[in-house]
């Protein structure tokens, strides 16, 4: 498991392309210019990845795939979005750039782009595959999605209790039970706040902090303790870690207005010290070998035509109905209303 804010090198294991099914029309074979940027990346030796999803699985699994297919080591270093960016600033300011790739939130991506964080990828065979309302656009690549629900305790919450809608957490029951993901840092807790302000009101919000939630962001370190019975109640809760929760006490619950989502974005970043190796695995993202591995883990997959090979409780998963995501320009202003509702 990648450990949070620490390098991993990850091992070479055996690629996730193994019993995958021929590349689908629309993904490109390589060509004699692509092949070039291959045998450039080979010779970078490694490609860097700093990584905003902290401690889900999939990131890791498509890298070893990548590794494993290439022969390009990977490392992996993962924070919260806000940490990384802070990194990656200080980075490039003092002209000692390390990582390579970003793997954040469209969110933190946007506002990377207009910070002049990133530099065009140029072409990339794989370009053309994502479907809408998924594109590439020059410079950032759409990864995935991921959807956020509840999650409950099964000894401590009943089926007739359980919280259906979001709405169904401002029941009194629930004062002082609900442990919270923060919801004034960047992060899913931050995609929760936003979306649910935006379709439910500010007096959502005002109601829920009067529930007076436990917030802090140790992310998937929260299962734990609602497995353990800390807390019965848990959001928001990254609905695909469901299925790395099972033989525990916990339901994942998808509310009846839908699940806030937020894409996942690859990216390169201005002063990359391997870009070639980077072109190579923002391609690689768009494969089906990535999209596949992200879809199976109970992502939503940016391409299509892999409807069929998901596995089926994965299959569930995906098929989620979203409720909304983010504006990037509403960022700044959702924090601070968030910090001012949840002190």
């Amino acid at each position: 498991m990648v450990t949070r804010r620490s390098f991993v090198r990850l091992a070479a294991l055996a690629p996730l392309a193994a019993g995958v099914q021929p590349r689908r029309a629309g993904a490109q074979a390589p060509d004699a210019e692509w092949k070039k940027v291959i045998e450039a990346a080979r010779k970078e030796g490694k490609v860097v990845v700093y990584n905003g999803a902290v401690g889900t699985p999939a990131l890791p699994r498509v890298l070893a795939a990548f590794e494993g297919k290439y022969g390009i080591r990977t490392e992996l270093l993962e924070a919260r979005a806000s940490e990384l960016r802070e990194r990656i600033r200080t980075e490039q300011a003092s002209g000692r750039v390390l990582g390579d790739v970003s793997h954040n939130g469209s969110t933190t991506t946007a506002l990377q782009l207009a910070e002049g964080t990133f530099q065009p990828y140029g072409s990339l065979p794989n370009a053309g595959r994502p479907v809408a309302p998924f594109s590439a656009d020059g410079t950032r690549v759409p990864v995935y999605v991921i959807q956020y629900g509840i999650l409950v305790n099964t000894d401590m919450v009943k089926p007739a209790e359980e919280p259906r809608s979001w709405k169904d957490l401002l029941d009194p029951r629930w004062k002082g039970k609900i442990l919270s993901d923060d919801m004034r840092a960047l992060g899913g807790g931050a995609v929760f706040f936003m979306v649910t302000s935006q379709k439910f009101g500010k007096e959502f919000h005002d109601r829920l902090a009067g529930q007076q939630p436990h917030m802090n962001r140790e992310l998937r370190g929260n299962y734990p303790r609602i497995a353990r019975g800390e807390y019965p109640v848990y959001t928001p809760f990254t609905l695909p870690d469901s299925l790395d929760l099972k033989g525990l006490p916990v339901k994942a619950i998808q509310p009846e207005e839908g699940s806030p989502y937020v894409r996942f974005d690859g990216t390169i970043f201005k002063g990359a010290p391997r870009p070639n190796a980077a072109r190579l695995l923002l391609d690689f993202f768009l494969s089906d070998e990535a999209q596949l591995a992200y879809a199976n883990l109970g992502f939503v997959a940016v391409i299509g035509g892999l409807e069929g090979r998901i596995a089926g409780e994965a299959r569930a998963i995906a098929r989620a109905k979203l409720l909304g995501t983010t504006d990037p320009k509403l960022q700044d202003e959702m924090l601070k209303l968030a910090r001012s509702i949840y002190k």
